[in-house]
């Protein structure tokens, strides 16, 4: 099996549908219908990524992001009829990492999960024995064989997106990246305009790292380039 998923959207329908096309690719994939059930679910069920609907009743799929956040780092794909860039950029800002608007491309669907669960997965697999190799920058600490960021020596809890996102800058401290080079390296695929997107996670990245996220000292914008991780020694 490739993976637990669980569906959530009040339309069962959808349900339905998109567990078809998972389990055909190999998917376990567990089923609710509103957002108080896809807690429930995460508790019982060893899930490794959600899809989740916007609208629902009970608890909408967005405060339903923001409680999963509070406990777990796995991938969340929000699904939403509505595809206006301001909704997708409050999806994201929630906690999600990524966004797919209805009617869907059933394979572009399935490739997004399959992504997103391989950069879990891998940022997952941590083995203790090996000795981390450590890039430091002023208050900042990589662990590279941990996939760990250490800010005043306390681990930052960060998505596997997040996780990514700091790999790529850590690891090439002082480089500028342009928003479509960080699209391409962290989701793996091509994107048309990801400036939003990009835009979003590294916001959140800041709020869990800099001590006044709004005057940056490590995570920088270059205007009309990209971004950089400042160099601080």
């Amino acid at each position: 099996m490739n993976g637990c998923v669980l569906v959530v959207d009040d339309d069962k329908e959808i349900v339905k549908a998109i567990s078809i096309l998972l389990e055909k690719e190999g998917y376990t994939v567990q089923k609710a219908y509103d957002g108080l059930e896809a807690l429930q679910k995460i508790a019982e069920y060893p899930v490794q990524l959600i899809l989740i609907d916007v609208m629902m009743p009970k608890l909408d799929g967005l405060s339903a992001v923001m409680k999963i956040r509070e406990k777990k780092n796995l991938p969340i794909i929000v699904l939403s009829a509505k595809s206006e860039n301001t909704d997708k950029v409050l999806g994201l800002s929630m906690g999600a990492d990524d966004y797919v608007t209805k009617p869907y491309d059933p394979q572009e669907l399935v490739a997004r999960v399959r992504s997103h669960l391989r950069r879990y997965t891998s940022l997952g697999d941590i083995h203790a024995s090996v000795v981390s190799s450590e890039i430091f920058n002023g208050r900042l600490s990589y662990r590279t064989d941990e996939r760990v960021l250490y800010a005043d020596q306390e681990p930052v809890k960060l998505t596997a997106t997040e996780t990514k996102i700091v790999d790529l800058l850590m690891r090439n401290l002082g480089r500028v990246f342009p928003a479509e080079e960080i699209y391409r390296r962290v989701w793996e695929e091509e994107a048309f305009a990801p400036e939003n997107t990009v835009m979003v996670h590294i916001r959140r990245i800041r709020e869990k790292i800099e001590l006044n996220p709004k005057e940056p000292e490590y995570i920088k914008v270059v205007w009309g380039i990209g971004y950089k991780m400042e160099k601080h020694h």
